[in-house]
């Protein structure tokens, strides 16, 4: 028997639970002519701010030991141009479409949500909340768990989409965060984005990025994802999207065995294109393998 690879993130159904990550993956277009697009669970669009954003001045990428550095500075559109450019184009993918939103006040994620809500091609959003929040003096908002709430409640009030809240592993202690975020109304929580570090260039002297400091992502950071992951797993109650460091299908299995619904991946579009597709097919002969059936049988 063939087996049934579809999970369901809230009211949110997704026909495998592959994810492709924000920021790894533009909006969607750029990949069509590489892969088969219908075959990924789901694309998590590039993050989308209210007003449009440079970002940081190059160098932004640098490539460490087993994974890379970026400090891309949320360089968007903007939701302005993303509404006008982009968004009619999203209903031509065929397959769940979640837009990722990024702000510097909780008013202007709801406004964002706002927004967006009700608009055709638009299936889920997920909210970044590794940004600083202005009227805090920069503190990230998902540093903190009354921070973490109020931004997703006040977009859980401005919309009835699905949420998505990707979380920040520069924390203490992430579980209590994750929960903040089911308390304000998250149908789901992703984890993790990126690890803070930096590289230096000894030659010069100085470091090879611009920014000084980036987010760690690929191969490195796995297996601090995978035990934040099932931290989390152990104590929310909503599905919990894995993500960090995941190459292969075997890196998706662990994320899946300690409980994971879905899986994202990020870094490792760069290296291979068609890595969501093959991660599938990995995911699907593991399962037939065994005679596993539904998705939930992987987990431990």
């Amino acid at each position: 028997m063939e087996p049934n690879l579809s999970v369901n993130i809230g009211k949110l159904r997704l026909k495998n639970p592959v994810l492709v990550a924000s920021g790894c993956f533009g909006y969607g277009q750029e990949y069509a002519e590489l892969i088969d697009l219908s075959m990924l669970g789901g694309i998590i669009l590039k993050g989308i701010t209210l007003k449009e954003r440079k970002g940081n001045p190059p160098p932004r990428i640098v490539e460490t030991s087993s994974g890379m550095l970026n400090a891309i500075g949320l360089q968007n559109m903007g939701l302005s141009r993303f509404l006008k450019e982009k968004l009619p184009l999203l209903s031509d993918i065929p397959t769940t479409i979640i837009a990722n939103i990024c702000g510097e006040t909780p008013e202007e994620y709801a406004t964002i949500a706002r927004e967006l809500s009700n608009k055709e091609g638009i299936d889920a959003l997920e909210i970044n909340v590794s940004c600083p929040n202005v009227s805090h003096g920069g503190m990230l908002f998902g540093q903190d768990m009354m921070l973490t709430f109020e931004v997703v409640n006040q977009v859980r009030k401005a919309t009835t989409l699905p949420l998505i809240v990707k979380l920040s592993p520069n924390v203490t202690d992430i579980v209590p965060i994750a929960q903040a975020a089911v308390d304000g109304g998250a149908n789901a929580i992703s984890l993790i984005n990126t690890l803070l570090g930096m590289a230096l260039d000894i030659e010069s002297r100085k470091p090879c990025l611009s920014n000084i400091t980036g987010g760690l992502s690929g191969p490195a950071i796995k297996p601090v994802a995978l035990k934040m992951v099932r931290d989390v797993c152990k104590f929310v109650t909503v599905p919990v999207i894995g993500q960090g460091g995941i190459m292969t299908w075997e890196d998706s299995l662990e994320f899946l065995l300690v409980g994971a619904t879905a899986v994202c991946i990020g870094t490792a579009n760069f290296v291979n294109p068609k890595a969501g597709v093959e991660i599938i097919e990995g995911i699907r002969d593991y399962m037939k393998q065994r005679k596993m059936v539904k998705m939930g049988e992987i987990r431990m």
